[in-house]
């Protein structure tokens, strides 16, 4: 198909607006093949208005109103951020509750190769991790994984990798607060992800708030003279303030003794045929554009409801993201209960946003907008079909680890970091990220398939991209075809067949807490 040629996108019949396809846009005056000629330059993936609007005539796509005409618009008028004004926020009284009963059947004969924990959970990467309580270690932490990647790791082949769980808490925090729970959790359940293989190792500083036996309370005990007691073998503990660290390289020592110990076991970690059932996917959408809810996203929910039916985890996430879909989300609620936890972690994230003095509107970035997105409802339309179209089994609060096989929504804020980081405490061995403007985001503790909504990204990232679902766009495949193309490539990388672009260049993103607790 000719690039030059108008090309345009309806999601809905009874749509009053399309968005424009082109590479570049389309200039003023272009005739589309349904008769509307374009009073103005368009940009790609921009709205054209269908008919004639009046000033308050409602605005409609994904056959949802997306806003309403601010002024009057003839057809063919470009419709943006600046031209609409956003509907209220949907209540959350009553919703439809557990109404919707899609079944589809289960897929089996799907396995994939893993790495079996003692606790039953499945790895898709064998990974020493090592925790910190506190910022004031990370400096010393990132200096020791160097070194124990060039002196120790090269004796441990079967060990993928050695990674900090570096962040920003543990110290100035009120540790004490009611909100400081998820920040806590969320550190502790990080720690535990499938993919350290069981195995624990924590530095910290010894006078920070978040002391051994907050940060693990089954796991340390206080002892009288000073320090901690460990209860399981699978942990450790290097306090650098300890009188035994002499100097940075007595730190830096202890630190590699205690790596080595649990170098010794990760090692002998194999990969075994795992089924489907044992994975964890988490996915998510960033730098988003009006394409991705046309191709990356409904491309990701093909795949989702191909992991569920074989019987995997899927976690679809972002409050602000899917809140102006509320209804569609209790409908397809497994049960009544399921439905009314959609609705606390909703109402609990509007009452958070209020006493912030912000609303759902601040989600939506320039870069949305750029890409077409003209509102967070728009964007939420998009975002939802990640999830596919399977009930939602469960809802996971955030930094609590999923405990439901099949579709559960992850209660994570929107922002890239902050979701990936929640997802990892829920226990995600395996991420898909969709992203239509780019980012080059990606995580060290979990694989990171990159999906482009566009060609023309998938072609100037050619090296940071992993499945180009713009072809959708240009009419070269289906969104079964890619769906089934992303499901067997993921097995792939989740066997360790094959590396992601991220995990081939070693891009990563640090981890970033969700702590809506007071910083004293």
């Amino acid at each position: 198909m000719s690039s030059q040629q108008p090309r345009y996108v309806k999601m809905h019949d009874n749509d009053n607006v399309v968005i424009i396809a082109n590479n570049g846009g389309l200039p003023a005056g272009t005739v589309l093949d349904n008769g509307i000629e374009l009073r103005e330059a368009i940009p790609q993936g921009h709205k054209v208005a269908l008919t004639d609007l009046a000033a308050g005539d409602i605005v409609r796509r994904y056959n949802v109103v997306i806003g309403y005409a601010k002024t009057d618009l003839p057809k063919g008028s470009w419709l943006n951020e600046h031209r609409l004004d956003m509907p209220a926020p949907p209540e959350l009284d009553n919703l439809p509750i557990a109404t919707e009963k899609t079944t589809l059947d289960p897929l089996e004969g799907y396995t994939f190769e893993g790495f079996r924990n003692p606790d039953g959970s499945v790895g898709t990467r064998n990974i020493l991790a090592i925790s910190t309580s506190v910022q004031c270690v990370s400096g010393v932490v990132a200096h020791a994984v160097e070194r124990i990647r060039a002196e120790l790791l090269p004796k441990y082949p079967n060990v993928d990798n050695v990674i900090s769980l570096e962040h920003i808490y543990g110290c100035g925090v009120a540790i004490q607060a009611p909100d400081a729970v998820i920040p806590i959790r969320t550190l502790r359940n990080i720690a535990r992800n499938p993919n350290f293989g069981g195995r624990t190792l924590v530095v910290s500083l010894g006078c920070e708030k978040l002391q051994a036996d907050v940060f693990f309370p089954d796991r340390f005990i206080p002892i009288k003279n000073g320090g901690f007691q460990r209860q399981d073998e699978n942990i450790a503990l290097v306090t650098l303030q300890d009188e035994e660290n002499i100097g940075f390289e007595g730190m830096i020592q202890s630190i590699m003794r205690a790596a080595e110990e649990h170098l010794i076991v990760l090692n002998k970690r194999v990969r075994t045929t795992c089924p489907i059932s044992d994975l964890v996917i988490g996915v998510q959408c960033g730098g988003s554009d009006a394409f991705s809810g046309v191709s990356a996203n409904p491309v990701v929910g093909y795949a989702t409801d191909l992991f569920v039916r074989a019987g995997a985890s899927v976690m679809f996430s972002e409050v602000t993201e899917v809140r102006d879909g509320i209804a569609q989300l209790t409908a397809r609620a497994a049960s009544p209960e399921v439905a009314q936890q959609l609705i606390d972690q909703m109402r609990w994230y509007d009452q958070y946003l209020g006493r912030g003095s912000a609303d759902r509107s601040a989600n939506t970035s320039p870069g949305n907008k750029r890409g077409g997105l003209s509102n967070i409802v728009e964007k939420a339309m998009g975002s939802i079909v990640k999830s596919g179209s399977t009930p939602i089994q469960g809802v996971v609060p955030p930094g609590e680890r999923c405990t439901t096989r099949g579709l559960n929504f992850s209660a994570t804020p929107a922002s890239d970091f902050v979701c990936g980081t929640l997802q990892l405490a829920a226990g995600m061995t395996m991420h898909v990220f969709t992203t239509g403007r780019g980012t080059p985001y990606s995580l060290k503790e979990a694989p990171v398939v990159k999906v482009a909504t566009r060609s023309d990204l998938a072609r100037r990232w050619h090296d940071l991209m992993d499945i180009n679902a713009g072809r959708v766009v240009d009419g070269d495949a289906t969104i079964e075809e890619m769906g089934w193309e992303m499901f067997r490539y993921m097995i792939d990388v989740a066997s360790g067949r094959k590396q992601t672009c991220a995990e081939s260049l070693k891009i990563y993103n640090s981890l970033a807490l969700f702590n809506p607790a007071p910083i004293t």
